[in-house]
C-alpha cells in the first residue's frame, strides 16, 4: 500500500452506520460504539454520516432513527447528518417536518433528508397503509412537507391528516429546505427521484451493471422535465477493507451473508427488478455488488463506480449484525488513511 501523497479529493465520502443488532445485544454499549464511529469517520476525513430507518425487525433490535441521529450530531463535528433513509408514507408530514426543520438546527445547516418508499409488509400495515397506497402517499407527503416549510399557511385534506389553515414556524436553516434525496429501486420510483428529489439515493443492493441502466432513466426523466443535474449524485455501497482480502472477506462476507438473508425474508428481493435477485447464493450475491478486499481492492472497485455511474458523493456501510465494533473501527480508519485521500 503506497501512502498518499495529498488529502484534497473531488470525491465525498459519507458512514452509513450500522444501528443494527442482533436480539439480546447491549444495545448501550452498542450506541457507544457508534459514536466512537462517528467521531473517528470525522478525523479521517468522511463528509457525512447516516442512518437509516426500520419498525418491527423481528431478528434485530434498532434506535429510533430521529432520535439516534440527534445524539449522532453532537459527535459529528463538521460532517453532514442525514437519514439514509426515511419512510416517508409512515409519517406525518407535520411531525416530520418539525424533526428536520430540528436536525438542521442542530446541525447548523448540515442536514439530510433521505427519504424512502420502505418494502415492508409488516411496517405499512402497523401504520395503517397497503404497499399499493404507498407510492400516492409518499407523493402526497413529499408536497406537503415542502408546502410546509415554504407557505405561510396551509389547508389540506390528506390520507390521515387534515391542515386547516395551519403554519409551520419552525423553517429549517437550509432554504427552502434541507437537500431530500430519494431512494429508489425500480424504474418507477426512479422517474420519481428524478422529478421530486433534490438527488437520488442509489441503493447498496443493486449490481453495477444495473445501475449503469438505471442511471440512464434517471438522466433522461431529468432532462425530459427541464431539471438540470444534481449538485450531489450519491451512491450507498457495502464496503469493507483489511490489510488483506483474505482478512477483508473472512470479516464481512459471513456478517453480509446473514444481513442479505434478511433481507429477503423481509421481502427486500421483491421491491428489486427482476434482473437483479437477492435471494441467490453468496458467490452470485457479491458479484459486482460489494467491494471488500485491500485498499488497492477498495480504490480500484470504487473508481469503477465513478466512472460508469458519475457519482461523487459514496455512503459506505462498514458494519453488519453480529460484526464487531473494532473490525469497524479498524475499517475505518484504512478508509481515511489510503482511500479518501486517493480521491
Amino acid at each position: 500500500m503506497v501512502e498518499p501523497e495529498t488529502e484534497n479529493h473531488a470525491i465525498r465520502f459519507g458512514l452509513l452506520l450500522s444501528g443494527q443488532h442482533l436480539i439480546g445485544a447491549d444495545v448501550t454499549t452498542h450506541l457507544d460504539e457508534h459514536l466512537e464511529q462517528t467521531r473517528l469517520a470525522g478525523e479521517q476525513g468522511f463528509a457525512g454520516v447516516f442512518y437509516s430507518e426500520h419498525f418491527l425487525t423481528p431478528t434485530l433490535v434498532r434506535p429510533h432513527q430521529m432520535v439516534f441521529l440527534a445524539r449522532v450530531a453532537a459527535e459529528a463535528g463538521k460532517m453532514q447528518v442525514g437519514t439514509a433513509l426515511t419512510l416517508l408514507p409512515l409519517k406525518n408530514p407535520v411531525e416530520l417536518a418539525d424533526m428536520a426543520a430540528t436536525l438542521d438546527h442542530i446541525t447548523h445547516g448540515r442536514f439530510i433528508l433521505g427519504l424512502g418508499l420502505g418494502y415492508r409488509e409488516i411496517e405499512y400495515k402497523a401504520f395503517g397503509l397497503t404497499r399499493a397506497m404507498a407510492p400516492a402517499i409518499f407523493d402526497e407527503r413529499l408536497a406537503v412537507l415542502k408546502r410546509l416549510w415554504s407557505e405561510e399557511e396551509i389547508t389540506y385534506q390528506g390520507h390521515g391528516f387534515t391542515l386547516e389553515k395551519a403554519t409551520c414556524t419552525l423553517r429549517p436553516v437550509q432554504r427552502p429546505h434541507p437537500p431530500i434525496w430519494i431512494g429508489a429501486n425500480t424504474e418507477g420510483a426512479i422517474r420519481r427521484a428524478a422529478m421530486h428529489g433534490d438527488a437520488w439515493l442509489i441503493n447498496p443492493h443493486a449490481r453495477l451493471d444495473v445501475l449503469t441502466e438505471q442511471i440512464r432513466i434517471y438522466h433522461e426523466t431529468r432532462v425530459a422535465h427541464g431539471l438540470p443535474r444534481p449538485e450531489n449524485f450519491p451512491l450507498v455501497r457495502e464496503v469493507f477493507v483489511a490489510e488483506t482480502r483474505t482478512r477483508a472477506e473472512a470479516l464481512a462476507y459471513p456478517a453480509l451473508e446473514q444481513k442479505y438473508r434478511t433481507y429477503v425474508e423481509a421481502g427486500q428481493h421483491r421491491a428489486m427488478p427482476p434482473t437483479d435477485p437477492l435471494d441467490v447464493p453468496l458467490p452470485q450475491l457479491i458479484q459486482r455488488r460489494f467491494i471488500i478486499g485491500t485498499p488497492d481492492d477498495v480504490i480500484r472497485d470504487l473508481e469503477t463506480c465513478i466512472e460508469q455511474l458519475g457519482v461523487n458523493y459514496i455512503i459506505v456501510r462498514m458494519q453488519w449484525p453480529g460484526m464487531a465494533h473494532r473490525a469497524t473501527a479498524r475499517a475505518i480508519k484504512l478508509m481515511g488513511k489510503y482511500v479518501i485521500p486517493s480521491f
